[in-house]
């Protein structure tokens, strides 16, 4: 046995001393590596040495040191200049054709996350080969190119047009949700509609099989909708539903990153909102450095209690000095949001906007002067300063919407001119807006038309020029529109005077010309347009009702409150409307309790403007846990949209009193009611004045007429008389209000409110005269708008006979002398 054992020995010591030999001892000693000068000391000693797989696993090393520090302790500045970092990339692009195609692109991803330049020779050639490697790359190493490709702001080019193109035909075979999304965020801006559609198929079906505390993927679908500007809403509310469950585990960057994406989608989760207010609070003690401040602060602010937003003002002034540029330009754009008044702090947040003006971009440069000049700040110097730096970049600008972007925040400014280079600038580049950057212009040129004093009696030749340019460049868009969706969207935001002069009728016949590419999926859109426009085409809302109805079960439940809103609003009523109304009353119900508590107030108060009162709606939003829910909402949104609110529930409470009273729904906003008129202050226009008088004369005594007569349930009546059974005028005992205001500067008296109605005599009549200006019609005619006649149902209800007197025909030349207007009275009233 022993014999064996000697003969055994030298050849184990053999093998032994050989397998020592095959081990890469260079890449042991770059694993255990703790630190980056650790690495570097590798490196250093074994250059010549050095293998693909060596520089591959040192790079990747060092971006994963990096990538484990906060953004503000990173060092990457200091790394990327290291004698032995420089070695590294001289090695990696001499090494790049022995590569493998997975190392090729891990090494191109590092580096880039190393903040090399893009432009240096090292990115070239990795991004060079990289491209002809393109068709064996597997799925996720063509995902990481993909980012790479748009770190380098190539989203446009050749090479990611094939990778789209690569996408569209694999996509059946991509399983990792994280390779399919970071391929959609990628190549957003190149995908097809039928692309994106069946991109948001897959990542449907994927979502499924993500593990529910994965908030990184539903964060990243949420992202693409909103870089696709494409709201998609069952597949947004999925996505909603794991933020809604994980929102414990959320720090301040997750959710500032969800109430941005849903701000831009117009997507505002009540829920998700509530829960997200309630998770920023809980982070307020741990967000005390500036990164994590600012994010909070931007995030809670808006949607806070008047004490948290008092408190983060308070502390965001402590830290102001702290705060870098970028931080700076987001707090100042909150505080226009919320109207804020704290002076002290606005004035710290421009002082560092002041120190850091050169490292800001043209977009940031007009958001701040946006947010001070919609926050009236008065620092005449500074404007000018950010109006001088707006000029110049518009005089080199050739983008459209850079262009018509700083057009729109220079007209903010009070500048009563623009310079002539920047008109020339402006009138060069209009031939390529669309119809939404040409409104825009158009707006900023007539506000400096009215604001130039000099030319009050005669307009400058170079601004009736621009404005004649934008007329012809508006109406030849709408000509040769041929796509209906692509004009939708040019459309979405337009308004203005000078939109609806000049190319409101003109759209309407390009809308009419595109009729049968009217279809479910852009229905809501369509109807949205009218509502903004108040304009009535017949034949378009027909179509849209005949789609709505055939395509109901395809249209989302929450799309039925904007495909309703024109027919209520422009009063529209057919008999295919009736049924529209039946078929989205009928699609929106089961879904009642998912609908925003604000959403469902006005999708009611608009139904009840055609005088349709579902039993179910009705009973939910006059339920104690609904109104409780919405006074929780109300507190996280804006004023202006808070006070709209509150007002379409008090408007939505008086219908149903009136019209439905077997509800047994109760009276509950008599005290809101007050407090509206005692804050309200409105003026005696002269046209009331001289109406008061005529009808005064008409009925032989001022003291027969009264002036802005609070109604049960508080409507405000323009003028109100009594008539007996004789049609003979009746006056009243107090004086008239209209006196009363005269003798207190021309001022509606708040003692209105005071005022009880006294008994009518038998056979008496309550005349409620009214005068309708042109915001109670149609753009385009003289139809009735829905609020109209259901103010005119409900005075009814409460015992008037209305009387009301258009604009159009009180300013007609019929009635052009005193006499023709008193026989007009005498007739609308007495006969």
């Amino acid at each position: 046995m022993m014999l064996r054992l000697r003969c055994v020995m030298p050849f184990l010591r053999r093998r032994l001393h050989v397998g020592w030999a095959n081990r890469d001892q260079v890449l042991e000693q770059l694993r255990v590596c703790s630190v980056e000068d650790q690495v570097f000391d590798v490196v250093g000693k074994n250059k010549t040495k050095l293998t693909v797989d060596h520089v591959s696993c040192a790079v990747r090393m060092l971006w994963q040191f990096q990538k484990e520090l906060p953004q503000l302790l990173r060092t990457t500045d200091q790394t990327k200049i290291h004698q032995q970092f420089l070695t590294l990339k001289v090695l990696a692009e001499n090494k790049i054709e022995l590569m493998d195609d997975l190392i090729l692109i891990d090494m191109l991803y590092a580096f880039l996350r190393m903040e090399v330049d893009p432009h240096d020779t090292l990115i070239q050639q990795l991004v060079s080969e990289a491209w002809l490697r393109l068709d064996r790359l597997p799925l996720s190493s063509l995902s990481k190119l993909a980012i790479c490709l748009r770190d380098q702001q190539l989203q446009h080019s050749p090479l990611m047009g094939q990778i789209t193109h690569i996408m569209d035909q694999r996509l059946p075979s991509i399983d990792d949700a994280r390779v399919l999304m970071a391929l959609m965020i990628s190549t957003f801006s190149l995908v097809s509609p039928r692309l994106r559609d069946a991109l948001i198929s897959r990542a449907d079906h994927l979502l499924s099989t993500i593990h529910p505390l994965n908030n990184n993927i539903p964060r990243r679908i949420v992202q693409f909708l909103r870089n696709s500007r494409f709201i998609h809403r069952p597949l947004l509310e999925k996505c909603n539903e794991i933020f809604l469950k994980n929102i414990s585990g959320m720090n301040v960057d997750d959710i500032t990153i969800i109430l941005w994406h849903y701000q831009s989608l117009q997507f505002n989760n009540c829920d998700f909102r509530l829960v997200a207010e309630q998770r920023l609070i809980e982070l307020i003690e741990t967000s005390t450095d500036t990164i994590s401040f600012s994010k909070l602060f931007v995030s809670l602010v808006p949607m806070a209690s008047l004490e948290i937003r008092e408190g983060l003002e308070n502390s965001a002034l402590l830290l102001a000095n702290e705060f870098n540029a970028h931080q700076a330009l987001e707090i100042v754009q909150v505080l226009e949001e919320i109207q804020s008044r704290n002076l002290n702090l606005l004035n710290k947040i421009v002082s560092v906007i002041q120190k850091n003006l050169h490292v800001y971009k043209r977009v940031e440069i007009a958001r701040i002067t946006q947010a001070l000049a919609l926050l009236q700040y008065h620092n005449p110097d500074f404007l000018n300063t950010l109006r001088d730096i707006l000029v110049k970049f518009l005089q080199k600008s050739f983008l459209p919407y850079e262009l018509t972007m700083l057009v729109r925040v220079l007209s903010l400014l009070p500048s009563p001119r623009l310079e002539d280079g920047a008109l020339t600038r402006i009138e060069s580049v209009v031939g390529q807006c669309d119809v939404y950057e040409l409104n825009t212009i158009a707006i900023a040129v007539s506000k400096w038309v009215h604001r130039d004093t000099s030319h009050r009696l005669n307009t400058p030749s170079k601004y009736v020029r621009l404005l004649q340019t934008l007329n012809r460049c508006g109406h030849d868009r709408l000509q040769t529109a041929n796509k209906l969706d692509a004009l939708l969207d040019e459309l979405k935001f337009n308004s203005g005077e000078w939109f609806e002069e000049m190319l409101l009728e003109e759209t309407m016949v390009t809308l009419q010309r595109m009729i049968d590419q009217i279809s479910w999926t852009n229905v809501p859109e369509l109807a949205s347009f009218f509502t903004r426009t108040n304009f009535l085409c017949p034949p378009l809302m027909d179509r849209i009702a005949s789609e709505a109805i055939e395509n109901m079960d395809k249209i989302h439940h929450s799309a039925t409150y904007a495909t309703l809103l024109p027919f209520s609003l422009l009063n529209y009523d057919t008999a295919q409307v009736d049924e529209l109304y039946d078929a989205c009353i009928k699609r929106f119900t089961p879904y009642i309790s998912s609908f925003d508590p604000h959403l469902l107030v006005f999708l009611a108060y608009f139904l009840a403007v055609t005088a349709r009162f579902p039993e179910e709606l009705i009973r939910k939003i006059f339920s104690i846990d609904f109104l409780r829910k919405l006074d929780s909402q109300l507190e996280t949104l804006l004023d202006h949209r808070n006070m709209r609110t509150r007002l379409r529930l008090m408007q939505l409470n008086r219908a149903v009193c009136l019209e439905c009273p077997e509800y047994q729904v109760p009276w509950f906003h008599e005290r809101y009611c007050q407090q509206l008129h005692k804050k309200g202050n409105r003026q005696v226009s002269p046209l009331q004045q001289q109406i008061h008088k005529m009808l005064g004369e008409v009925f032989g005594g001022i003291n027969c007429v009264q002036v802005a007569v609070v109604t049960p349930y508080f409507y405000t009546v323009d003028f109100e008389c009594k008539l007996d059974k004789h049609m003979q005028p009746l006056g009243y005992s107090e004086p008239s209000t209209l006196q009363m205001s005269e003798r207190k500067n021309d001022h509606w008296d708040s003692s209105l409110l005071e005022n009880t109605r006294d008994e009518l005599p038998p056979g008496a009549q309550r005349v409620a005269v009214d005068f309708l200006d042109s915001k109670s019609f149609c753009k385009n005619s003289h139809h009735m708008k829905g609020e109209v006649l259901m103010r005119k149902r409900h005075l009814e209800i409460l015992g008037y006979r209305v009387v009301q007197i258009p604009h159009f025909e009180w300013n007609s030349m019929e009635l052009s002398t005193h006499d023709a207007w008193k026989a007009y009275l005498k007739k609308k009233i007495l006969s």
